[in-house]
C-alpha cells in the first residue's frame, strides 16, 4: 500500500521542494496558523481555501495545498482549532468538532478569517474544499451564503447533514461531493438527501460515489485508503477547478 501510495503522489506532485510557508495570522484576536502556497509557475488560475480534517492542519492538508499550487492554483490551509492545536487523541478530536458544531457562527467566521488572510496576498475567484470534518465545513459556508467571490465548493468524504432551520439558496455557486459507497459514518441516505435539497434550491451539483471505498478514502498512507477512488475524485475536482476557476 504505501508504495502505491508513493507512486500515486509522485504523480499527482512532481516536485522535489516545498513552496509552500506556513503563515501564523490573528481572528478575533486569537491566534491560528495556517499554510500556504502560490502557484509554482506564477500564472495563478485562481484561488483553493483548504479546510483541515477533524484533527486539525496537518502533514496532510499541506501536501495537498502543494498539489494544488503545482497545478498552478493558489492554496490556503486554513486553521479552525488554533495555534498549536492540533489533538491527536480520538476523543480529543471529538471534543474540537464538536464545539464547533455547536457554534456554527464560530465556525464560519473562523472560514471567513482564513479566507480574508489568504486574500491578503492571494487574490481572484475562490473555491472552498475540505475533507472529512472540513467537508462539513465547507457545506456550513455554502449554506450561509456570507463568503463574496465564491466559484464553487468541494467536500471529500465530509459530513452532508443541513442543520435544522439551515437551507442552501437559490443563488449558492457549484457544489461537488465525493463520496465512498462503503462509508458506515455518512450513510447513502445523507447522499439522497442532499441532492433532493439542491435539486429543490435548483443549485447545480455533482455527486460522485466511489464503490468499497470507506470513510477517509483520501487519507494517504492510512488502513481506509483507496488509491482508485482518490485518483478518480482528485480528476474530478480537477475538472471542477477547471471549469469553475479556470485551466
Amino acid at each position: 500500500m504505501k508504495k502505491i501510495v508513493t507512486l500515486l503522489v509522485a504523480a499527482l506532485f512532481p516536485y522535489s521542494a516545498l513552496a509552500g510557508n506556513v503563515v501564523e495570522y490573528s481572528v478575533g484576536g486569537e491566534k491560528f496558523v495556517g499554510y500556504s502556497a502560490k502557484a509554482y509557475d506564477g500564472q495563478s488560475k485562481g484561488l483553493v481555501l483548504v479546510i483541515h480534517d477533524w484533527d486539525g492542519l496537518t502533514k496532510y492538508e499541506e501536501q495537498r495545498v502543494e498539489m494544488l499550487a503545482g497545478m498552478g492554483y493558489d492554496a490556503f490551509a486554513v486553521d479552525l482549532y488554533g495555534k498549536g492545536n492540533r489533538p491527536v487523541e480520538t476523543k480529543s478530536k471529538k471534543a474540537e468538532t464538536g464545539k464547533l458544531y455547536k457554534n456554527r457562527e464560530r465556525m464560519r467566521s473562523l472560514i471567513l478569517g482564513g479566507l480574508q488572510q489568504a486574500r491578503k496576498t492571494m487574490g481572484g475567484k475562490a473555491v472552498v474544499m475540505g475533507y472529512c470534518f472540513g467537508g462539513a465545513a465547507t457545506l456550513e459556508l455554502a449554506r450561509s451564503g456570507k463568503a463574496s467571490n465564491i466559484a464553487g465548493y468541494a467536500t471529500f468524504h465530509g459530513g452532508l447533514k443541513t442543520p435544522k432551520g439551515q437551507s442552501y439558496a437559490q443563488n449558492t455557486p457549484p457544489i461537488l461531493i465525493a463520496h465512498g459507497g462503503a462509508d458506515r459514518a455518512i450513510k447513502m441516505s445523507q447522499v439522497a438527501d442532499i441532492s433532493t435539497q439542491l435539486e429543490a434550491a435548483k443549485v447545480p451539483y455533482e455527486i460522485q460515489v466511489y464503490s468499497g471505498a470507506p470513510h477517509a478514502f483520501t487519507v494517504f498512507g492510512s488502513k481506509r485508503y483507496r488509491a482508485t477512488a482518490d485518483k478518480q475524485s482528485w480528476k474530478a475536482f480537477t475538472e471542477f477547478l477547471a471549469n469553475n476557476l479556470g485551466g
